[in-house]
């Protein structure tokens, strides 16, 4: 590109969503975040992700944060950013399918609350999964963002990918996102879809490009995905970037000077965001990943959530040694259930069909929700089912295997949601702690009770942090106060003071 026509690229920055979720389990409290709100809403960033994805479950489960209270926190502390959010699809924040007028509820409730962009996705890449989560976004004017999940197997292919983002448009997509959640978007691949897009459906289709950078590739991902057309990259301040996270901001910018690309960032107020967050992570210290690079993704395509949690499950078991065996058995499930990518909750799903495989021999019990997925009942995979599986599905649950889309099958749920939750304690009479309820019936009862009490924060304080700093320099037994020391040299005795530093 020459030099004289610099092309503006647009930056979602991850650091309060994804870069968490991905590098310390979701665990960040919303008082590490509210002190940098203003520098990360004049950095000039495209938008800023912070809610959606596991933050929602994590808020109720381990913070006691209402995420509905944090959503109008940012949108308060952040009025000139775009606030973006990931949805996926006709599961919402849950992991199981609603009824379309729930979907409309939240959808309605999260634009209320502050939600501007909606990145809207199926684990299965089924579009009818997605279709009616961005007619509902569109309704109440938010920008629907149509997701294509990246994966790589025999069946998935450029022309796929392409065709797929026409699909997404049809339903009046605003842009259309392509989320590599696992970092095995390589680079040629990553030009020639945004290549094909733009050349099939316009230079004026907005394409945002996500990666993760588990795999030590996409930076350059990123770079040649620019050189294709695409108008957004996804980017973590680099104190919450790199391992099973991704790329650093900072680096996108340098790496594009001269280059005729460029972010019109604010490199002042980035550096100030990555001090603010180079200070809050070492209170996350015991939930942070502690994978760097792991190339093995790209042979057994497991995202690195999905290997955290099947190495749990198997240490529950007492099985922590058989992690290679499940890791060989993962693609041999996938193939089975004909090759769905894996993203929450199909990883979830494949993942423990693989440690039940190993564990008890395979097949020999099938989890209700795989045998729900080889029926049919999270949507259309790409390829074509293990018939045997599929009729040892139908014996074990005795239902039918599927061909529409599953939310057809659900009645309407929201008036019996209201009913339910309006008989928990602590219930607040919204239609917020209806949609919580809703999605983690478990878990909101206990929540409803304990948020009297307010947000706690499970990182280290900071006084705990200086006592593990001062233990680890030593400086735990370092002298406080003057001491004297009666010394004696070649018959004579000397006083010796000791202050300290």
């Amino acid at each position: 590109m020459s030099s004289n026509a610099t092309r503006k690229i647009g930056v979602t920055e991850l650091a309060m969503r994804d870069a968490h979720q991905s590098l310390m389990a979701t665990r960040m409290a919303m008082e590490d975040m509210v002190g940098i709100c203003e520098e990360m809403d004049q950095a000039g960033y495209w938008s800023v992700e912070c809610w959606g994805g596991a933050t929602y479950d994590s808020c109720i489960r381990f913070l006691n944060e209402d995420p509905w209270e944090r959503l109008r926190t940012f949108r308060k502390l952040m009025p000139n950013s775009r606030l973006q959010m990931l949805l996926r699809g006709q599961n919402l924040l849950g992991y199981r399918h609603y009824e379309d007028m729930v979907v409309d509820k939240f959808v309605e409730k999260s634009r209320e609350n502050g939600m501007d962009v909606f990145r809207v996705f199926d684990a299965l890449n089924d579009p009818r999964n997605l279709e009616h989560a961005m007619n509902a976004v569109k309704k109440v004017g938010g920008h629907a963002q149509g997701t294509i999940c990246y994966t790589v197997s025999p069946l998935h292919d450029v022309q796929g990918y392409i065709d797929l983002a026409g699909r997404l448009l049809d339903m009046g997509a605003d842009s259309i996102a392509l989320k590599d959640m696992a970092a095995l978007l390589k680079p040629q691949p990553a030009y020639d879809i945004v290549k094909g897009i733009k050349e099939k459906y316009g230079e004026d289709t907005q394409i945002n490009v996500h990666c993760h950078s588990t795999t030590g590739v996409t930076m350059v991902t990123l770079m040649k995905a620019i050189e294709a057309g695409a108008d957004v990259v996804d980017t973590a301040i680099s104190s919450m970037s790199l391992g099973p996270g991704h790329n650093p901001t900072e680096s996108l910018v340098e790496m594009l000077e001269g280059t005729g690309y460029e972010t019109g960032l604010d490199m002042d107020k980035l550096l100030k965001i990555r001090d603010h967050f180079k200070a809050v992570r070492p209170k996350y210290a015991e939930f942070e990943s502690k994978t760097l690079v792991n190339t093995n993704i790209f042979q057994s395509q497991i995202p690195g959530g999905m290997l955290s949690n099947m190495e749990s499950q198997l240490k529950a078991q007492g099985a922590g040694d058989r992690i290679d065996e499940v890791m060989k058995e993962v693609p041999l499930v996938r193939k089975d259930a004909g090759y769905p990518p894996l993203v929450t909750p199909s990883s979830q799903i494949v993942g423990t069909q693989a440690v039940f495989n190993v564990l008890m021999g395979r097949y020999k019990v099938l989890t209700a929700e795989f045998a729900d997925l080889m029926l049919g009942y999270y949507g259309e995979c790409p390829g074509e089912r293990n018939p045997e599986l599929v009729k040892q599905a139908q014996e074990q649950t005795k239902k039918e295997p599927i061909t529409c889309r599953p939310a057809d099958l659900l009645e309407p749920e929201w008036d019996q949601l209201v009913e339910e939750t309006k008989k928990l304690e602590g219930f607040d009479g919204t239609d917020e702690d209806v949609l919580t309820n809703a999605m983690f019936p478990g878990v909101a009862p206990k929540f409803f009770q304990e948020r009297p009490e307010g947000p706690k924060n499970v990182g280290k304080t900071e006084e705990q942090l200086k006592r593990e700093a001062e233990a680890a320099s030593g400086a735990a037994n370092a002298i406080r106060e003057p001491i004297t020391y009666r010394v004696s040299v070649g018959g004579r005795e000397e006083s010796v003071k000791v202050e300290p530093a």
